[in-house]
């Protein structure tokens, strides 16, 4: 035991120099603990853990750790709605992130997509402490100089990045969720606007697609394993399949008020809808009367090198609405959904709101964030790290090419498909100090905080080529890291 408390502790001070570990000066540094262990008398499953715990530079913490302390603790007291690694985080920093046990990971998942100017951005820290001290929350019986100003500001960004150009209204909200709860509730209100009888009802949505967990939003997120427990589903939402341009005239008819669709679908695994696609689907909207809307909740805000992913499109393929979250806050819990005149006149007072969405504060920093997300100087930059990436999946492909099938994405949603599970790459590159998540099925997710440096990449790959070289390779047996999805089984 002794052993083992001195090899976590070396572990630990190595790590809480914050200098990148390179994986041959690790095995240098530690040659001596595991050819002491490989000599001693110890059991074989207590010199496993020694020589593990001494080869990694960022093992996931023991069970007589702080951080496990602290975990069971706390776990008694909180819904089981999620699986977590081990790691605590309590401080991040740019690209990187730091657990209670002082180790440093490079953080290749921004939040799932939402930490775009990386963590604790100090000019976000300063405006968060001055509103702070001047107005927090009034609630939307109020004015305030912030909501509206960022309604505007949202509007304004979008018709100049060439993106939605019928945008004319924003409603300001708390979540991704909330945001596409507005969005079928305004389809919902248009159809019965042009049909009082209520026939008009219906809204369509594709397989593979991830649009929150409140009913409304998961009644459109069309999978069996997170429907069922909450089943039935709310009625009037009807699934096709995603870039099927042949389905689009039976899919989407006269009972259709609104379609939903991620130009690129996150949660299902990274999957780019094809620009065939979205103007069939946007001329079949216009032909039925239907509305269309695009949830860029996570692909959007620059995250593709351009400010909305649909802004690629001709303009024959927008939408007459727009959803965002996630980036729009760096952190903060802030969302919006933009909608075009049309949209817009058919909502009267009364007919939706929110109790902290649009207050002072959120939409100070969002003001901020969206001003930043939107330089061109930044997007060219995201194009730029996004070919990078490509770049190292191409060597990865390769060198692993019955199991690295394909690359997906743009700029900095990006996806590496794999023929295998890859939950213990997961587990691989954590305890080497790169946190990477899952989508889909078999896809590795790439969503890093979009001011990401080419070095940061560079090394993130390393540690990236060195656990797949210990899974795929070396054949070792790593655990797989389950949870490491919005939405997957436990």
């Amino acid at each position: 035991m002794a052993f083992r408390v001195s090899s976590r502790r070396l572990t630990s001070a190595l790590a809480s120099s914050r200098v990148p570990l390179q994986s041959q000066a690790v095995r240098r540094q530690y040659a001596s603990v595991a050819s002491a262990t490989a000599r001693s008398n110890l059991p074989g499953d207590v010199r496993g853990a020694i020589e593990k715990e001494a080869s990694l530079p960022n093992s996931d913490p023991p069970s007589d750790s702080q951080t496990a302390r602290l975990v069971n603790d706390q776990m008694p007291y909180m819904v089981p709605t999620y699986v977590r690694p081990p790691p605590m985080f309590e401080k991040g920093e740019g690209c990187y992130l730091w657990d209670v046990e002082n180790r440093r990971y490079l953080d290749f998942t921004a939040g799932i997509a939402v930490n775009a100017l990386g963590h604790c951005d100090p000019e976000i820290a300063k405006l968060m402490g001055q509103q702070a001290q001047t107005l927090i929350h009034t609630s939307n019986l109020y004015h305030n100089p912030w909501t509206g100003s960022l309604s505007k500001l949202l509007v304004d960004k979008t018709l100049a990045s060439g993106g939605m150009h019928t945008a004319s209204k924003s409603f300001i909200c708390n979540s991704g969720s909330e945001a596409n709860e507005a969005a079928i509730k305004f389809a919902r209100k248009v159809g019965k606007t042009i049909d009082s009888s209520g026939a008009k009802h219906e809204v369509v949505s594709f397989h593979n697609s991830f649009h929150g967990r409140t009913m409304g939003a998961l009644s459109a997120t069309p999978n069996p394993k997170y429907q069922k427990p909450f089943s039935p589903m709310l009625p009037g939402f009807k699934y096709g399949t995603y870039n099927d341009v042949s389905a689009i005239n039976d899919l989407v008819g006269q009972n259709t008020c609104g379609v939903i669709i991620e130009p690129i679908q996150g949660e299902g695994g990274v999957n780019v809808a094809s620009e065939e696609f979205m103007v069939a689907l946007r001329k079949r909207c216009t032909e039925v009367g239907a509305v269309l809307i695009y949830d860029e909740i996570q692909c959007g805000l620059s995250r593709t090198g351009q400010l909305w992913a649909h802004t690629a499109l001709p303009k024959e393929a927008h939408p007459d609405i727009l959803t965002t979250a996630k980036a729009l806050g760096n952190g903060f819990p802030i969302a919006a959904t933009i909608v075009n005149e049309d949209v817009a006149t058919k909502i009267q007072t009364g007919d939706h709101g929110t109790t902290f969405g649009g207050n002072p504060l959120g939409c100070r920093l969002a003001h901020n964030i969206v001003s930043r997300l939107s330089d061109a100087g930044l997007q060219q930059d995201v194009i730029t790290k996004g070919q990078l990436f490509r770049e190292h999946f191409k060597r990865l492909q390769q060198r692993y090419p019955a199991t690295i099938t394909e690359v997906r994405g743009k700029g900095l949603i990006l996806g590496l498909q794999l023929s295998t599970d890859p939950t213990p790459v997961v587990t691989a590159a954590r305890e080497r100090g790169l946190l990477i998540i899952t989508c889909g099925t078999n896809t590795l997710r790439f969503v890093p905080p979009l001011v990401i440096s080419p070095a940061e990449i560079s090394e993130g790959m390393r540690i990236l080529e060195e656990a797949m070289a210990v899974v795929f390779k070396e054949k070792e047996d790593v655990p797989g890291t389950k949870g490491q999805q919005e939405m997957q089984d436990s």
